[in-house]
């Protein structure tokens, strides 16, 4: 599980925001599909570039994943790489698009986990939202003497000025 940071935390919130306010969502387009959407917001390709280098490759997100090679030179592993290099793991990555990580669907109430789709745009909002807080509760356990929303609202500061 990703460790929870503010980067990892403003950048679930920022995606699932970005959705909600009406990013392109298509689970079958690797470029706006669940990883696709968070891939945008770490590396700031779009969803075309992001489409395109998954296409030099065969499979989906979760299968790229697994044949993930650091040093192939492919564009989509350096694309994979850089989200590591971020703090997602690539099992993060392969259950992010699934919606299948069992801590954060333990978060979730019974009835809303049952029904979860993989490709609905709302459950891909509340598993990335609910993935958020769950790091944030984490955060502050871990940070008992530091603000967290202050800590946001200065990396949100910081993204504007970089």
């Amino acid at each position: 599980m990703a460790k929870a940071s503010i980067e990892i935390i403003a950048a679930l919130e920022k995606t699932a925001q970005n959705l909600e306010t009406g990013a392109k969502y298509q689970w079958g387009h690797m470029g706006a599909c669940n990883c696709g959407n968070l891939a945008q917001e770490i590396t700031k390709l779009s969803k075309a570039e992001i489409h395109s280098y998954a296409m030099q490759r065969h499979g989906d997100w979760a299968e790229q994943i697994l044949e993930f090679c650091p040093t192939s030179g492919y564009p989509m592993d350096l694309m994979i790489q850089k989200m590591i290099d971020f703090g997602f793991s690539p099992d993060d990555l392969r259950k992010l698009e699934t919606l299948s990580d069992h801590q954060i669907l333990a978060k979730m109430p019974k009835e809303k986990r049952d029904s979860l789709n993989k490709n609905r745009k709302s459950d891909v909002i509340y598993y990335m939202k609910t993935w958020a807080l769950m790091l944030r509760d984490q955060w502050v356990l871990e940070n008992p003497n530091l603000d967290l929303d202050e800590a946001l609202s200065y990396q949100k500061t910081s993204d504007i000025l970089v």
